[in-house]
């Protein structure tokens, strides 16, 4: 899991048939001090964050899993998925 900025949204009227329904949300990782790192990634959101948000990402299979649906399997393309909204950082 990292933490990441959003950024921007994606729209797109032809995806795979696993992301259909879903909000797409341009987000760009971040260090503790809030600072860009890294390249922009498209995830899928499950807590409805906008843009401006900080965020807790995770990708792989934990985003897979992530929306808690039981009916997912292997052809699900989703690999990246928000599955937090940031409040604070205490360093």
């Amino acid at each position: 899991m990292y933490m990441a900025r959003v950024i921007g949204s994606v729209v797109s009227t032809q995806k795979d048939p696993s992301l259909v329904g879903k909000k797409l949300m341009i987000v760009r990782p971040i260090d503790s001090d809030q600072k860009a790192i890294r390249f922009e990634q498209v995830a899928s959101d499950t807590v409805n964050a906008g843009i401006g948000d900080n965020v807790l990402v995770t990708r792989g299979a934990g985003a897979r899993r992530a929306d808690g649906d039981s009916q997912r399997d292997a052809a699900d393309v989703n690999d990246c998925t928000i599955v937090g909204i940031i409040d604070r950082f205490d360093k």
